[in-house]
């Protein structure tokens, strides 16, 4: 069994970014760009993880906030084989050491599988680049074999005109790495200790060098500036919009379409433009997504649809039920078979049972709504005393008139009406008429107020 550690190198301070933030806590696909590294990582099913940080203090720690891998400070910052080496405590030797970048977040695990299966010795990731300028070139001999990798500043003419780059990414015997990296020097331009070297004194050992090439090119694509963050992203973005139509979705323009996290569909599934959809989103089959929607860590079950600006976080929804226009599910929502929401109307921490409907202008917090119940255009659940909340309980078959306020905790029982413009403080008798009204009055000779003239 071959054991293996990972290295990520994430101590760089992004000056192009001009953000005060370390550059690998920006966000690609609504994780940030560590976050997608270790990720990647962690489906290798490595023994150590270990991430280099430096610019930004302690913010890198505290914002990937686990135990399970090692932070180590690289201070000051001589480089990437300096950054390797303030790892290398925390390393076994009987082992291969992996080293990953925090500003490249798109690489894919089956590349770095690939690189596992290559063989004994050291082995790189490297690509072939149309414009490969800002790289280091990979230099053969005649025969093919790897001899070295040239960083650009430190290349001649002939050696810039190689379009075979160093992506950065290699896999090394650990205890080979080690003894490298004691020999590494800073006799460049840069005065840096660069990791690139240790190619050639891989050569010299006789160790030898295999190189592969990811399938997308994107996989090895750094962040260094803002506009390359959009760039990749916007790249991320169609990988993801071809994955959905491979599987049989309906984008109406795969352009406009956003996934910050994961995207689970059923069959004959729609989805307009301009949606967004954050976390773990599971979409049954025939489910209809209108433009501009907003869907986060939800769940919707079959034959369901949702009319444009809807926002579902965090709610489970279950089979042919009509969202929106306007709706806002927030979370701890719970909807049932064929239940309505229409517009303007905002569910939170509620259940609500089969055929049940509030279709206007409505807030219904902290409640648990029967079967087959009728919500009156402008209900209020008054869930909150201004210090702890309470529940609202509304039985099957009750109908609640337009404009009647719920103070919780209240009971609405059993095929129970309540009339429109009421105020319920207390709960309900099943299958009778409740409500609660001033008594309407004429005040005769009352005069509308009318409007001043500045001046006057």
């Amino acid at each position: 069994m071959n054991l293996l550690n990972v290295v990520i190198l994430a101590a760089g301070r992004g000056t192009r970014m001009h953000s005060d933030k370390p550059k690998v806590l920006h966000a690609l696909a609504g994780k940030t760009l560590v976050q997608h590294v270790l990720d990647c990582a962690h489906k290798l099913d490595p023994q150590t993880i270990c991430v280099v940080y430096g610019h930004g203090g302690e913010a890198v720690p505290k914002a990937l906030n686990t135990s399970d891998i090692f932070f180590v400070l690289q201070e000051p910052q001589l480089g990437t084989g300096h950054a390797v080496q303030q790892a290398m405590p925390h390393l076994d030797d009987d082992s291969k050491t992996l080293v990953l970048y925090g500003d490249v977040p798109l690489i894919q695990h089956t590349t770095l599988h690939q690189m596992q299966q290559a063989g004994s010795g050291l082995t790189l990731l490297t690509v072939n680049m149309a414009n490969p300028t800002g790289y280091g070139r990979i230099v053969r001999n005649e025969n093919g074999d790897v001899l070295s990798i040239v960083e650009e500043k430190d290349a001649t003419p002939e050696q810039r005109e190689i379009v075979e780059v160093n992506t950065g990414i290699l896999l090394a015997p650990t205890r080979l790495l080690r003894a490298w990296l004691a020999k590494l020097r800073t006799n460049n331009t840069q005065g840096e200790y660069y990791l690139t070297d240790i190619v050639g004194m891989a050569v010299e050992d006789g160790v030898v060098v295999h190189t592969v090439q990811p399938n997308h090119e994107w996989e090895i694509h750094g962040i260094n500036s803002k506009s390359q963050l959009a760039v990749l992203e916007r790249t991320w973005q169609q990988v993801e919009a071809q994955r959905l139509l491979v599987q049989g979705v309906t984008l109406a323009d795969p352009a406009r379409i956003d996934v910050r996290g994961h995207l689970n569909c059923g069959r004959d599934v729609e989805i307009d433009i301009g949606c967004i959809f954050e976390g773990e989103v599971t979409l049954g089959n025939n489910v209809k997504i209108g433009a501009y929607c907003i869907i986060r860590n939800a769940s919707i079950a079959d034959g369901t649809q949702l009319a444009p600006f809807s926002h579902v976080d965090s709610s489970i929804v279950g089979r042919d039920c009509r969202i929106g226009p306007y709706a806002r599910l927030r979370p701890g929502t719970i909807l049932h078979d064929e239940v309505h929401v229409g517009n303007f109307v905002e569910i939170k921490n509620s259940e609500i049972n089969d055929g049940s409907k509030a279709n206007h202008l409505s807030y219904i917090g902290d409640t648990t709504i029967g079967r087959r119940v009728n919500i009156g255009a402008g209900t209020i659940t008054c869930n909150y005393d201004g210090a702890n909340k309470h529940r609202t309980v509304i039985e099957d078959d009750v109908f609640i008139g337009s404009d009647t306020q719920l103070v919780a905790p209240v009971k609405v029982a059993r095929g129970s009406t309540i009339g429109a413009g009421s105020t319920i403080t207390r709960d309900t008798p099943a299958g009778e008429l409740s409500l609660s009204r001033s008594k309407q009055m004429t005040v005769n000779g009352w005069q509308r107020p009318v409007k001043k003239v500045k001046g006057e």
